[in-house]
Parts: C-alpha cells; structure tokens; sequence
C-alpha cells in the first residue's frame, strides 16, 4: 500500500514549459516592435544562444548539480545562502546580457541597448506568466489526507519559492519540501531521495515517486528503490535503460492508479 507520493513541481504540477514559451514569445515579440527584429527567428536563437552561454559560465557545474536550467538562469535572482548561489547573483546579469546579445548577433542585429532591455524584459514577463496543469488541483485535493505528500524540486531555494509564491495553493498540500538548492545536490542523486524519506519516516516501499523527467525524477528513483510514475504528457520515446515502474499520460490518471497498488 503507498502511504508517501513524493512529486516533482516543474512540469509535473506546475506548467513550467508554458511558462518559459509564453514569456520568451512575449520578450521576442517587444523587439520584434521594438526593432523589426523577426520575433520567431530569435525565439529559436536565444534557446541556442542561451544554453550555450550558460555553459561558459563559472558556475556552470554547480548549477547543473542543483538543476537549474538556462531558462531559470535568465529571471531567476538566486539571492540565497552560500558562496555558490551568490556567484550566481552576481553572475547571471551578465549572462542574461551574454544571451540576448548573442541571439540577436545571430540573427545579424547587432544591438546592445534592446539586449539590456530584453535581459530585465524577460523576467517580468516569466513572473507575469504562471501556468498549473488544470489537473493538478483535482488530483491533489483527492489524495491530501489519504497519504503524505511531498514535493521534491531541483533549484534554487528563492526560485523555486518564487514560482510557489506565484501559485500560493499548491504549498500547503504539501507535508513536506525539498528543494535541491537547501540540500546541496539534485535529482537523480540517490542522497536526495533518502533524505526526504528521512524527512517523512517513510519505507521505500510504501512510497511512490511522480515526475515528468525520466534523467532525474525516475532514475532518481529507481537508484534509491522507489516505485516511480513517469506523466509522459507529450507522449515521449521511452529511454533505453530508464524504465519507471508505470507511465500516464494525464495525471488523473494517477488516481486510479493508486486504488490497485
């Protein structure tokens, strides 16, 4: 019998990648007016052009460890304890501009002013544009009071509580909060998994891991010897050697997942 879920946020109860699309569109479509700049030609730039600028920053390393992605690195403040996450405060302003110059280079418009203004420009539009599965609601309501909840997040502890803030009901669902950031390290690392069972006094196998990332949540969990659901939304290939032990489409699905195990 499960008596612990242990969920994902981003892109399992939160709608992170509509979030990120939204914003970027948004950003690209002010220069577009602001310049003539083709507002889809640098869309498709500045994911390039901003994962590979994360790349060369000095912190790379330690954000890939934590998860943080480039997209967070382009609004996220990262005004949290440690030396590495104050690198990053200091650090990502200069990497936003880095970006933004380097897309609009690569679409032949060299402009350092409209690079400046898309790197605070893109921020407020992620802000402005939080997304929750309309599902998740639903799902959660089901199951608070019936087993614990968890919530098991990579990032950074003030992003990741910024994003919580700008959906203040999903919190309070939860028993418990990891986030990678506070621990030291992130999904898949097995450490994090036990430490949140550690959190709960939960038995590995009277818990149940719930993601949409096969490379962290479900590997993650298949290390640390939980059962795992991966919500394959987009109707993914399976990996060659990450297996979860089931798979939904829709996360209500879940529910009557939960009444045969």
């Amino acid at each position: 019998m499960i008596k612990t879920i242990i969920f994902d946020l981003d892109d399992t109860l939160l709608w992170d990648k509509k979030s990120v699309e939204t914003a970027l569109r948004m950003t690209c479509l002010y220069a577009e007016k602001e310049c003539g700049t083709d507002a889809s030609e640098l869309e498709e730039a500045i994911r390039s052009e901003a994962a590979a600028a994360y790349a060369e920053t000095e912190v790379y390393e330690f954000a890939k460890s934590i998860g943080i992605n480039p997209f967070e690195g382009l609004w996220g403040e990262f005004d949290d304890e440690g030396e590495q996450f104050q690198n990053m405060k200091m650090l990502m302003p200069a990497y936003r501009r880095t970006a933004w110059t380097n897309a609009l280079k690569k679409i032949s418009s060299e402009n350092v002013g409209l690079a400046e203004k898309l790197s605070e420009y893109f921020p407020a539009m992620r802000r402005k544009n939080p997304f929750v599965y309309e599902e998740t609601f639903q799902v959660l309501d089901h199951l608070k009071g019936r087993c614990q909840l968890v919530l098991l997040t990579n990032g950074s502890p003030s992003l990741q509580q910024a994003k919580l803030s700008m959906t203040p009901e999903i919190a309070p669902y939860f028993d418990v909060i990891v986030v990678s950031g506070d621990f030291g390290i992130g999904k898949p690392d097995v450490s994090i998994f036990e430490y949140a069972l550690t959190q709960t006094g939960s038995h590995k196998a009277e818990t149940l891991m719930v993601g949409d990332n096969l490379l962290t949540d479900i590997l993650g969990a298949n290390r640390a010897g939980i059962k795992s659901v991966w919500v394959n939304r987009e109707q993914k290939a399976a990996h060659k050697s990450i297996s979860p032990d089931f798979e939904i489409r829709h996360l209500q699905e879940l529910i009557p997942l939960l009444e045969k195990l």
